[in-house]
């Protein structure tokens, strides 16, 4: 048995995993992406998935890796590799361990291709919708008069980006008029303002930590000068049933799920997030989402977690 972490050592999440791993005495490897140039990977697949991971002159058995957390960065904007010039070895080392992460029988946190649906958001907000929760009304336009029609129609919008890069939701205001003509340049997301409560709801195999966000302002992660408060809280049973639901089906083990609760007690679910920076919440919440990842991790491979009976009607993710 062996847990394989991938990404950067020093990223918050990734190094709040190793010690929690470290405290259970879980044999866990730190593959650490500042070692890029020194790294090969070999990968066998036949009658099983086979293979090596060499990184100087140590040299690790992928048939022993029963669990992998990975958070990559593209480690081709690394100093390292800028300077030297090897961006191609570096891509090369990336795209044989996504290759890998995707077929091995270990349970990986989370594979790509799971990953993926976060890169289309209309997707992701028609497996929310099937799954009984309300999404916003959203336009995806590159048409300057479809966005003011929209806005006209709803009177409170917000725009935010249409794949799965971080952008800063915003509110359309009147100084963002004459900003209008931009979309046409670049397909936008608009949405319906819904009032309410923002939760942040994290999913960690069957587990649900959920917290509330008060704030006032557009996007919490950005308040400017915006106090934000967030604290522990309860779901509705139905409501935690339903985020299990979703992560079963999008064959995400750990998830990060945005949602608003309206004054009229409706929920709104904006986003599964299938990498998610739980550092964040956990600091202020002193919910233990670190240890429950890392006892995922270490209670082994995939077929070894309890599984949960979906209805027949699934999504799959892209």
């Amino acid at each position: 048995m062996r847990i394989l972490l991938w990404g950067l050592p020093a990223e918050r999440p990734l190094e709040r995993v190793h010690a929690e791993l470290e405290r259970l005495g879980a044999p866990t490897l730190v593959l650490d992406q500042h070692a890029v140039l020194e790294t090969e990977v070999d990968l066998v697949v036949g009658y099983e998935v086979s293979g090596s991971i060499r990184v100087r002159d140590q040299r690790i058995d992928l048939r022993t890796v029963t669990a992998a957390y990975i958070r990559p960065y593209d480690s081709r904007r690394l100093p390292e590799v800028i300077e030297t010039g090897k961006g191609r070895h570096a891509l090369a080392v990336e795209e044989t361990l996504y290759s890998w992460s995707e077929i091995t029988p270990a349970l990986v946190v989370n594979r790509p291709g799971a990953m993926a649906a976060n890169g289309s958001k209309p997707y992701q907000l028609e497996q929310l919708r099937r799954f009984g929760f309300a999404v916003p009304e959203t336009l995806i336009t590159t048409d300057p008069d479809a966005a003011r029609v929209f806005w006209e129609r709803h009177g409170t919008v917000v725009f935010k980006s249409v794949g799965g890069v971080r952008s800063i939701v915003s509110r359309l205001r009147p100084e963002h008029v004459e900003r209008l003509a931009d979309v046409s340049h670049c397909p936008t997301q608009f949405q319906q303002h819904i009032p309410g409560r923002d939760h942040r709801v994290h999913v960690v195999g069957d587990e649900i930590f959920a917290c509330e966000v008060i704030s006032e302002a557009d996007d919490y992660r950005y308040p400017a000068r915006h106090p934000v408060e967030i604290r522990s809280c309860r779901l509705p049973r139905e409501v935690e049933e339903r985020c299990r639901l979703i992560t079963t089906a999008a064959r995400l083990p750990v998830a990060g799920i945005d949602l608003r609760r309206t004054p009229e007690g409706d929920w709104y679910c904006f986003e599964v997030n299938p990498s998610p920076a739980f550092t964040y919440y956990e600091s202020r919440t002193a919910q233990p989402i670190g240890r429950a990842i890392a006892k995922l991790l270490a209670a082994g491979s995939r077929e070894e977690q309890p599984s949960r009976k979906l209805d027949a009607e699934v999504i799959s993710p892209c």
